[in-house]
């Protein structure tokens, strides 16, 4: 089964599980504004796809920071920040049970990743 970290309203993350429902995949889902992600986690989504593509810079939340809360220039100050704010992790992360990780939604690679 796949996991499904995100944020329950956000339209990315909605279209993701729409997409699993519609095609009978199952996955947990993992909300990660309300349950938050583990710091050794987040290390580990670096890791494999880079922090530049994890931290969210084009979303609302990363609008209100301060620009030197915005001053992010290494994996350990975005975990930092994706740790604060967890919803300035970009949406949504799936997880496979051997370990592939995807960020985003896109309805191409979706169905080659969950497959």
């Amino acid at each position: 089964m796949i996991r499904i970290y995100g944020i329950k309203n956000c339209d990315s993350v909605k279209k993701a599980l729409a997409w699993c429902q519609a095609h009978d995949i199952d996955y947990e889902f993992h909300d990660y504004k309300k349950q938050g992600v583990p710091r050794d986690r987040l290390v580990e989504w670096c890791r494999n796809a880079g922090w530049k593509t994890l931290l969210n810079t084009k979303g609302s939340t990363w609008r209100k920071l301060t620009p030197e809360q915005q001053a992010v220039s290494t994996q350990s100050q975005a975990v930092a920040t994706m740790v604060e704010h967890p919803s300035a992790i970009r949406r949504p992360v799936i997880e496979t049970p051997d370990g592939k990780l995807l960020v985003g939604f896109d309805p191409t690679l979706f169905e080659s990743f969950v497959r």
